[in-house]
């Protein structure tokens, strides 16, 4: 096993523990006893984790997850994209392809239909490419069975489902469109700018926060096959300096 493979593991295992401790803790909580700020400091680590969740599977999408062994790595990309949002991951798989082989053509599935559309306008389009009756369903179905099976634990289960579940998806979706798709595509609705996507120019501190460094898009493109904790040694140095 390769050593990027090996911290890849160990950080998605990291990952998936840190998200179902937050999961259970926050789920249990009686929120008429926790201050408002406790609240927001936890949907933020929720959503932080949940996008998380997308990051892993979209490595597994690329078969740099766990390239060794393919099946396991498809296996541990299908249950991530599952509890990120119940979402199919071969179904996932081939948009993905998609977006990487035709990106910013008509046939990029992630790209508007609608050139001059805002980030509203392309947000919508943009869930909607993912979005099933199927899914919701799903996504329904298990919130209103968590709320039912903490309602033993907690007075403000139902509430605790929306805050800590809910939310955190809704914002993961907004986090990973904005600093995935729409600052590094907008540009590229300009015929001119169509063959790369941008990067955001940040730190790597900041990169991972904003969205584990899926604003690295250019780098991530130029070089699909690494990891995202690998894309922050993909960016350009500074241009040396020339004697004049």
């Amino acid at each position: 096993m390769r050593i990027t493979t090996h911290k890849g593991l160990i950080l998605t295992a990291g990952l998936l523990t840190l998200w179902l401790i937050s999961a259970i803790s926050l789920l249990a909580l009686d929120l008429q006893h926790v201050p408002w700020w406790a609240i927001v400091v936890g949907v933020l680590v929720r959503t932080q984790l949940q996008t998380g969740l997308f990051i892993v599977g979209h490595d597994a999408m690329h078969r740099v997850l766990w390239p060794e062994r393919p099946e396991r790595n498809d296996q541990l990309g299908a249950a991530v994209v599952f509890l990120y949002a119940a979402l199919p991951y071969g179904a996932c798989r081939e948009n993905h392809r998609h977006h990487h082989r035709f990106a910013a053509t008509a046939r990029d599935p992630d790209f508007p239909s609608e050139p001059h559309s805002g980030l509203v306008g392309w947000y919508a389009q943009f869930m909607g490419g993912y979005l099933t009756v199927r899914q919701m369903g799903g996504l329904l179905g298990t919130w209103a069975l968590l709320a039912v099976i903490f309602h033993g634990c907690t007075p403000t289960a139902a509430t605790n489902v929306l805050v800590f579940c809910t939310a955190p998806l809704l914002l993961s979706s907004l986090q990973l469109f904005v600093f995935g798709t729409y600052l590094p595509h907008r540009r590229q609705r300009n015929p001119a700018r169509q063959s790369h996507p941008d990067s955001l120019d940040w730190p790597a501190w900041l990169s991972f926060l904003a969205c584990f460094h899926f604003g690295y898009h250019r780098e991530h493109h130029d070089n699909p096959g690494l990891a995202w904790f690998e894309l922050p040694g993909a960016r350009p140095g500074p241009e040396p300096l020339t004697a004049t």
